[in-house]
Parts: C-alpha cells; structure tokens; sequence
C-alpha cells in the first residue's frame, strides 16, 4: 500500500503541473450541461411549443411513467425528465475521456521524460504501478463527475419544471453515473494504458481508450432513435459486462505491460 499511494501522489502531483490533459473532460462535461438545457427548456420557449404539444415524445411520458415515482408526472414534466435523463450519457464520457488522457500522458509522458525507467527498476510490482496509475486517472476523473452532475442538478432545480429533479435523483439515474460511468472510465484507462506501453504517442492511446465509450454510449442513444428504451435489466447487464471487462483488461494490462521489454526496448 505505500508504494501504491507513492505511486498515486506522485501522479496527482503530475496532473496538477499538466492540467490540459483533463481539458477533453471537461469540454464533454460543458456538452452534458448544455445540450439538455437547450433542447428541454429554450428551444420550448423559443418555438412557443412545448414538448408535449410536437407529438413526437409519447413514448417518453411511459418511459418516465414506469420509472419509480413517476406515475404522477404530467406529459411536459415526464418529456423534460426523459431528455435530461438520457443527456446523462454525457457523464459517462466525462470519466471515460478524463481517465483516458491522464492515463495515456502517465505512462507516455514519462517515457518521453525518463522517469519510467528508474521506476521499472524498482521492487515495485507491475500490479502496484498500474493501480496507482490507474486511480491517479480514476479519481480526479470521477470527481469531476461529481461537480457537473451537481451543476446539472442545480440547473435542473432553477430552470426545469418541477418534478424533474426527482427524476434525475432516481437509481436510475445514480447508477448510471456513479456505477456504470466509473466502470467504464476504469475500462478505458487500462486499455490506454495497454496501448500507452507500446506507443510512442499519448493521442494513440488515448484515442484508442475512448472507444471504449461507444458500445456504452451506444446504449443510450438508442432510445433517441426510438429503437428501445434503457431497462433495468440492460443497465444491470451492462454493469456486468463491465465488472466482467474489467477483470480482463486488469490481467491483459499486466501481461503487457512487459517492464524488462520497455527497459529494453524504449529508447
């Protein structure tokens, strides 16, 4: 444990000198915040139409009516919910994006600096390095999470009608951003940091860690074509699959991450 939280300060310590690396976090995190807030509340007052006069949302006024608590929704309320409910997505991608640039500039940046391969001759095991590294992108991710889903929700609360809040409060809602969107971001990272090991540039492994927000990503963004809505039981199957990738990612990272190879090979 102490050479895992070595690890892990003297990472933060490195995100707080290279603070860009974040940046694509928190543009995905502005998109959270505004699309919703344009589509539920101005375009409405703009048109002069509300949501449930177009017609074309009814199947968001059962979607939300199904949901604990909902049954008591008007139509405008229940569409306002459903369309700040599936814009969380967005929060997925807040992690996802954060953790996989911090991943990728923790591994790649320091070989670009040689001050991995001093590290790599340290009794320090391959598990240790990648877990420290691994949450040192994890948690400030994660926390960044937090503070947009608490502007969204105080956002909420000021311009959106009343009942909407609750909706948001939901497990529904809970799991998917505090659940499902650290799994993914832990995914993502350790597929970046697979591919940071390898690569001499922190964009390839940071692009090729962000696909893996798209199957996720993809889940929710079925609904807005009509083609399903998200149960309960997707949500606990993707939570599964997740736990699932997880687990193999964690073993494919130390596999890879061949520290004799990239002591050797690196130059």
């Amino acid at each position: 444990m102490t050479r895992l939280t070595a690890i892990l300060r003297k990472d933060l310590l490195d995100l707080r000198l290279n603070p860009w690396v974040i940046l694509p976090a928190a543009i995905g995190g502005t998109i959270a915040l505004v699309l919703p807030l344009v589509i539920a509340v101005i375009v409405p007052q703009v048109s002069g139409e509300s949501l449930s006069e177009s017609g074309e949302l009814e199947m968001a006024v059962d979607i939300m009516r199904a949901q604990a608590g909902g049954a008591a929704l008007d139509p405008e309320t229940a569409i306002q919910a459903w369309v700040f409910q599936q814009f969380l997505m967005f929060l997925i991608l807040i992690p996802v994006l954060g953790a996989t640039s911090m991943a990728a500039h923790s591994v790649v940046g320091e070989k670009q600096a040689r001050t991995l391969e001093p590290l790599l001759a340290t009794p320090i095991t391959t598990f240790e390095l990648l877990a420290g590294k691994a949450l040192a992108a994890l948690l400030p991710a994660l926390a960044l999470t937090a503070i947009y889903f608490s502007i969204d929700l105080v956002l909420v609360a000021i311009f959106a009608r009343p009942g909407v809040l609750g909706a948001l409060l939901g497990p529904r809602s809970l799991i998917l951003v505090f659940v499902i969107g650290p799994l993914a971001a832990l995914a993502a990272l350790q597929v970046a940091i697979c591919v940071s090991s390898r690569v001499e540039d922190d964009r390839t492994a940071q692009g090729i860690g962000s696909f893996v927000a798209l199957p996720v990503a993809m889940v929710f963004v079925a609904p807005l074509v009509g083609l399903q809505s998200v149960t309960h039981l997707i949500l606990g199957g993707l939570v599964a699959a997740l736990v699932i990738a997880n687990v193999l990612l964690m073993r494919l990272s130390i596999a890879v991450f061949d520290r004799e190879s990239i002591l050797t090979r690196w130059k």
